[in-house]
């Protein structure tokens, strides 16, 4: 069998899970396995279904009390025990942040190696897979030797859609037999608080950036304006979030958010590869900086070689002036 891992939140089978699934259909074909899903901390009918639907024919369930919410601990404990009990072919699950925690968990467990981001898998007696490095701007061809292959597929490499082999309504369904240490339960999601509302830097449709360039916390003000009047959001490259002037959740980047913006108006920003691989999906880039060298300057469809704190103020003055 090849054995998913898939996530849920609130009673929903995400989209990531449904990508794993539909890359699993894929890869199972190759493999000559059935498809299997590994379901974790909920026995819920519809999550069941909805795996059933995206090509599992067997959904394994592993549901404690103590499980009220997300514990990478505890779930990779569990896909470890799954992979010694049930001895699948291999074990995938989707790129996301939770999906390669929990797969990192399962291979320092089961000591074995494991392999993130796959975009393509010949699973022969060592697995040649091509897989996404530097948030899409590099591809590496790895292979992969190991008794119980653990790999994950890369976030959105393929588009997640249902199975058509079999009937999505009726999947096996197995319950797991599950051993929990309390060491396995220290980590715990206990709450989840809404932070914000409305456009998000990820959603925006207007980005405005900031580097080290800015000079200082208080520059901010003037991009925050900016975005304010073109009903976007300020973002900031890793050096502000380092220096403490904006948190982590306004940085751009590779460990950052990735955005995909109408414009993004960098300023004051050199365009590091990091920051770049965060940005390089914005549909067009406007460049403020003093350095007509800078690899921001270079990428950007229009460039204004100046001080952002003069360039700024002109544009935010010039918007109030049209819309007077």
């Amino acid at each position: 069998m090849l054995l998913v891992f898939v996530e849920h939140e609130d009673g929903v089978l995400v989209e990531a899970a449904r990508e794993a699934l539909t890359f699993g259909r894929t890869l199972a074909v190759k493999m000559g396995e059935d498809l299997h899903a590994a379901l974790i901390g909920s026995d819920d009918d519809d999550l069941v279904e909805a795996a059933g639907e995206y090509g599992a024919e067997t959904v394994h369930t592993a549901t404690r009390a103590a499980l009220t919410d997300y514990s990478p601990s505890a779930y990779g404990s569990i896909v470890a025990q799954m992979v010694e009990s049930l001895g699948p072919a291999a074990v995938l699950a989707c790129g996301t942040s939770r999906g390669n925690e929990v797969m990192a968990q399962v291979a320092a467990r089961l000591d074995v190696p494991f392999v993130a981001n796959a975009l393509d898998i010949t699973p022969d007696d060592d697995w040649q897979i091509t897989r996404v490095q530097w948030g899409g701007s590099l591809l590496e061809d790895v292979s992969l030797e190991a008794e119980v292959p653990l790999v994950t597929c890369g976030l959105h490499a393929v588009v997640s859609e249902p199975g058509h082999s079999q009937d999505p309504d009726i999947p096996d369904i197995e319950e797991f037999d599950i051993e929990l240490e309390d060491a396995d339960l220290v980590t715990m999601v206990r709450d989840r608080v809404v932070q914000e509302a409305g456009v998000t830097l990820p959603t925006a449709p207007v980005v405005c950036g900031g580097g080290r360039g800015v000079g200082s916390a208080d520059g901010f003000s003037q991009l925050e304006e900016l975005a304010g009047l073109l009903g976007g959001r300020v973002g900031c490259s890793r050096a502000v979030t380092n220096l403490g002037w904006r948190p982590h959740s306004d940085q751009v980047g590779q460990t950052g958010t990735r955005i995909a913006p109408e414009i993004y108006i960098a300023s004051g920003i050199s365009g590091a590869i990091q920051h770049w691989v965060g940005a390089m999906a914005s549909k067009h880039i406007l460049a403020i900086n003093t350095d007509a060298e800078a690899n921001m300057v270079t990428k950007a469809d229009w460039a204004v070689i100046g001080d952002l704190h003069e360039v700024i103020p002109a544009i935010v003055e010039e918007i109030k002036a049209r819309r007077a």
